[in-house]
């Protein structure tokens, strides 16, 4: 693939890399010559498979559970990174979590729901920065990228609190990049709805979705990956950027009441 061997004998963390856009952000890393740690928290197995379809040639790829919002949990993943290759280069902090509940239905987002949204989306993004910032200080400028949304810029998304994560995920994007400078670059990508095996169930949203986008179709995984791709070979100059890839969902279309 384009980019073969641009890695080499780098460390890339995906979070949340089992399926869907981590998988295929881990695939594109791998395929570019990178030593690939795949995780996810819901079982062993999915780890073990996810692993098994990344390229390997003379890699030496890695998986390992671990919740991101449980600091334990992280601290042993970064040491089974530090273990096996004592440095990490990129960081993609994918995992997330979310629900489906209408912004003005206000009692039925419950407190777990708010908490574990914030605590899975914010709390797990720090924590694996914190863990593996001095991994990624050992070959400077390491490279962070989080994975937010445009729900943190439109506040139009699956729920209040998934919107409020992803704006505050954007902003310490910000502060983190002041903050760790010159030794680790931290961005952010912005993607819109993404065809995924997740969202291919959300029919109705997706159509609105659509119709509201000036290119006329969803995402693909793919250009999220890419887009990490690039920021890891060839936009080394960009820190504290918010990236957003949403085929001008931002925009809206001409006609439509929303944005």
């Amino acid at each position: 693939m384009p980019g073969e061997s641009r890695l080499e004998e780098q460390v890339a963390v995906v979070t949340g890399s089992t399926r869907g856009i981590g998988l295929e952000i881990a695939r594109v890393l791998a395929g570019a010559g990178a030593h690939v740690v795949i995780n996810g928290s819901s079982s062993e197995e999915s780890v073990r498979g996810a692993v098994a379809e990344l390229p390997e040639g003379n890699r030496r790829h890695l998986g390992v559970l671990a919740a991101v919002d449980r600091w334990d949990q992280v601290q042993a993943l970064a040491e089974a990174c530090r273990a096996r290759f004592d440095r990490c280069d990129i960081l993609v902090n994918n995992a997330g979590f979310t629900r489906f509940i209408p912004h003005a239905a206000l009692d039925e987002l419950s407190e777990d729901i708010f908490d574990r949204t914030l605590s899975v989306n914010l709390k797990g993004a720090f924590f694996c920065i914190r863990a593996f910032a001095p991994l990624l200080r050992k070959h400077p400028p390491g490279l962070v990228v989080n994975i937010a949304s445009i729900a943190a810029t439109i506040a139009l998304g699956s729920s209040v609190a998934y919107c409020a994560s992803k704006a505050a995920l954007v902003n310490m994007t910000k502060s983190l990049a002041r903050a760790l400078a010159p030794d680790i670059r931290v961005n952010s990508i912005s993607p819109g709805l993404i065809d995924t095996e997740l969202t291919r169930g959300w029919e109705e949203y997706r159509k609105r979705q659509i119709a509201q986008t000036p290119m006329g179709r969803l995402g693909i995984a793919g250009d999220i990956a890419r887009c990490v791709l690039v920021l890891a070979c060839d936009l080394k100059f960009a820190t504290g950027q918010d990236i957003i890839l949403d085929g001008g969902r931002i925009l809206g279309k001409e006609g439509s009441s929303e944005p």
